[in-house]
């Protein structure tokens, strides 16, 4: 069969699973990251006030972080493929069970510890590590593809969800984009995903015959001082905590956004479909935004460019607070949508480049915790100042504010000592 496939195939069949890593980041932003839509019908149907609804967001945001480094771990002793596909079966029947909610109960069950927790083995820090091993010299550019599929699931199925509110009813909804995990997701995850090129007699970014040279057990080319063998040596080192603390402000920042746009946007008068637009205008520049600066951080420092995505966050969340009305939220939806997600899949390539793949499931899972759990305690925060101010401006305020440390935080990532990109130019 293995064989076969690599017949049909003229493509570098790492190319395909990028694809199906994309494919995945776009189903799982429609069956979690929409809930921004469902906050106020829920809100009506049930007479819970938004801050019941977002503890399940939040809930989510903190079993993810909690359970990362755990669905990391696994992923380095069971493999990718098991771990992600298995991952994204709960994420669909998960959210197939939500259209049954008829409690808080209920809702903060499903969709906080038990959506929150299957989305670990199919999150960005998962598909990363997996499509880090099939490529060396466009990693940071098959990632950058790799995030983009979060995007687009921004972009097609939470403004799909918003008008299948509108022209049905949340329940309906909710089944809908459970099925298209279950019956789009999973069946291509099967045929295409792999744990590495070796599988397939493939060196990273194409070839044959890798031989002794699997990606899994080394790099390419000379190993960095940092290399890593086990995963608890990692913390021992400066650089992982610089990413993990600016990654913890992505997180925050992140988890503002796609709980609480849309509420801001109609609390500004707009309509919840126009913010649903908005929200997807954000998602389509992000898709430019992830493929850009994932090809040009293949071209220079990656902590360069990840440096310059916080700045640009951090000013669009200053912005939107003195532009006034529909001005502010369309600046917002372009400055910010191009630095949504792209920090990401940077940060995938900067801790692959710096400790290798050896462990990469559980440093990045462990990373990635530091991003889930600022965004729990982004969301909580949010909803308490709300419900004292009745504004969304001193938390939107704050996170504008913390963006930037998070982006010197980031620069400051000593990148040319410890990274594998700048050891085989060294004697």
């Amino acid at each position: 069969m293995r064989g076969r496939i690599s017949s049909l195939t003229p493509m570098y069949h790492g190319w395909y699973v990028v694809v199906a890593c994309m494919v995945t980041s776009m189903v799982i932003v429609g069956a979690r990251n929409s809930l921004g839509v469902f906050v106020i019908p829920l809100s009506e149907d049930f007479g819970w006030s938004r801050g019941a609804v977002s503890l399940a967001a939040s809930l989510s945001f903190l079993l993810n972080g909690l359970t990362q480094p755990l669905l990391g771990r696994m992923f380095d002793r069971l493999g990718g493929r098991r771990v992600i596909l298995g991952s994204l079966i709960l994420v669909g029947v998960s959210t197939v069970l939500l259209s049954l909610t008829f409690h808080i109960i209920f809702l903060i069950f499903i969709f906080g510890l038990v959506l929150g927790t299957a989305y670990s083995g199919a999150s960005p820090a998962n598909t990363g590590a997996l499509i880090a091993r099939w490529f060396r010299r466009k990693r940071s550019t098959a990632l950058g593809l790799n995030v983009a599929g979060t995007a687009v699931g921004g972009l097609i199925l939470i403004p799909l969800a918003a008008q299948m509110i509108e022209a049905t009813n949340w329940r309906l909804t909710w089944l809908a984009l459970g099925l298209i995990v279950l019956l789009v997701a999973v069946p291509l995850g099967f045929r295409v995903i792999h744990d590495g090129p070796e599988k397939l007699d493939l060196k990273p970014d194409g070839g044959s015959t890798p031989g002794d040279q699997l990606v899994s057990q080394a790099p390419i080319g000379r190993a960095g001082p940092l290399e890593a063998t086990s995963w608890i040596d990692v913390f021992r080192s400066w650089p992982i905590w610089q990413i993990s603390t600016a990654y913890f402000v992505d997180g925050f920042a992140i988890a503002i956004i796609l709980i609480h746009f849309v509420p801001f946007a109609v609390d500004r008068d707009a309509s919840v479909s126009s913010a649903a637009l908005l929200f997807g205008l954000m998602m389509a520049v992000n898709i430019v935004g992830s493929a850009l600066t994932g090809a040009l951080a293949d071209r220079m420092s990656r902590k360069t460019v990840l440096t310059g995505l916080y700045l640009t966050r951090g000013c669009a969340f200053l912005v939107v607070l003195v532009l006034p009305g529909s001005l502010g939220l369309w600046v917002f939806a372009t400055v910010a949508g191009f630095s949504f997600i792209s920090p990401t899949s940077l940060t995938t390539s900067l801790i692959a480049d710096i400790y290798g793949l050896r462990v990469l499931g559980t440093i990045g899972g462990v990373a990635y915790s530091f991003r889930q759990i600022g965004g729990a305690l982004g969301v909580l925060l949010v909803e308490y100042l709300f419900d004292i101010t009745g504004s969304y401006d001193i938390p939107f305020a704050i996170t504008g504010s913390l963006l930037l440390p998070a982006a010197l935080v980031a620069f400051m990532v000593n990148e040319k000592k410890f990274s594998t990109r700048y050891q085989d130019n060294r004697a």
